[in-house]
């Protein structure tokens, strides 16, 4: 299998599939690409993705262009790893989430981008980014008292991968959380997975 994935201080999109990867254990190419290149970014990801945008997930023959598709790819074709659990209802709420960020939170995404290089800070959020920093820790607090943790669906998921960008963009925007938001955020920045995808960004930045 190859993984088309965008500058990794950046590209939220790309980090959630390579961090199901990795938790996967299977080999895979990674293909890098420079963003914010302008025709020559496009140019190199619509080598291999149809929709020309990062990720894109090729596996012989085939290739899946959209970050929760390849999810749900790597899901059916290695059903052993259990990226969703068993129990349907959990699993139904679990989609449910991910699909949710996946597809919303614009304020957040506009106004806190991932940028794995910055130093922290503190800047005055808008009340719609507020609002969606609300809803998150909300959907964050339901999943925990519903699984008992450690992550959202007890085990780790497709949905804590979705979830870890939104956990470094509240540790670069200086974002106050608590309890258990506060350790959950925490244990996914902590992820083997995550550290190695934070190193290879850092270095990134510096080459």
């Amino acid at each position: 299998m190859e993984i088309v994935i965008g500058t990794k201080r950046w590209s939220t999109w790309s980090l959630r599939p390579w961090l199901v990867l990795k938790r996967l254990g299977v080999p895979f190419e990674e293909i890098l690409v420079e963003l914010r290149q302008g025709e020559v970014t496009t140019a190199e990801i619509g080598k291999i993705s149809p929709s020309k945008l990062a990720p894109a997930l090729k596996d012989g023959e085939l290739v899946v262009w959209d970050s929760l598709a390849i999810c749900e790819y790597l899901h059916e074709t290695f059903p052993e790893a259990k990226l969703w659990p068993d129990d349907p209802a959990l699993r139904a709420v679990g989609r449910s989430v991910a699909a949710e960020m996946h597809s919303g939170f614009q304020a957040l995404r506009g106004e806190c981008p991932m940028a794995l290089d910055a130093a922290p800070s503190k800047p005055d959020l808008s009340e719609a980014t507020q609002k969606d920093v609300r809803k998150i820790v909300e959907r964050w607090s339901q999943l925990l008292q519903r699984s008992g943790g450690p992550f959202l669906l007890g085990e780790w998921s497709i949905a804590d991968a979705f979830f870890t960008p939104v956990a470094s963009r509240f540790r670069t925007y200086g974002v106050d959380l608590s309890g258990d938001a506060k350790a959950y955020a925490e244990r996914l920045l902590a992820t083997p997975e995550f550290l190695e995808w934070e190193r290879d960004a850092i270095a990134e930045a510096k080459a």
